[in-house]
C-alpha cells in the first residue's frame, strides 16, 4: 500500500515563506492527482492546492497568488510553496494522492504562522 509522508512544517513570523515537501513510496507519477490541504482543530479540513497528472495546477482562492505546488522528479516528492504568509496559513498541512478510486492522506505536518 503506498505512503505518503510530510516534511518541512515549522514555526515562521507573518510575512515568511515556508517549502512543504511529500514523500510518497510509489512515483508520484503514478497518481492520478495529488494535493495538499489544511486544518484547524475544530475546523474542516480545507484543500489548499492540486497538481493533476498532467501538470494542470489549481489553487484556493485564500492562497492564489501565494502558494505554488510542483513535483520533484529527481526526489519523487510534491513541494509546496507559500509565501506572504499570516497566521490564517495556520495549521496541520495534509498531503494526498489518488490512485485506483482510492484516496491517500499523510499524517501531516504542522505549520505555525506567528503575528
Amino acid at each position: 500500500q503506498a505512503q505518503l509522508v510530510e516534511s518541512g512544517g515549522g514555526s515562521v513570523p507573518a510575512g515568511g515563506s515556508l517549502r512543504l515537501s511529500c514523500a510518497a513510496s510509489r512515483s508520484i507519477f503514478s497518481f492520478k492527482a495529488m494535493a495538499w490541504y489544511r486544518q484547524t482543530p475544530g475546523n474542516e479540513r480545507e484543500w489548499v492546492a492540486t497538481m493533476t497528472a498532467g501538470g494542470t495546477t489549481d489553487y484556493a482562492d485564500s492562497v492564489k497568488g501565494r502558494a505554488t505546488i510542483s513535483k520533484d522528479m529527481a526526489k519523487n516528492t510534491v513541494n509546496l510553496r507559500m509565501t506572504s504568509l499570516t497566521p490564517e496559513d495556520t495549521g496541520v498541512y495534509y498531503c494526498s494522492a489518488a490512485l485506483g478510486g482510492s484516496v491517500l492522506w499523510g499524517q501531516g505536518t504542522q505549520v505555525t504562522v506567528s503575528a
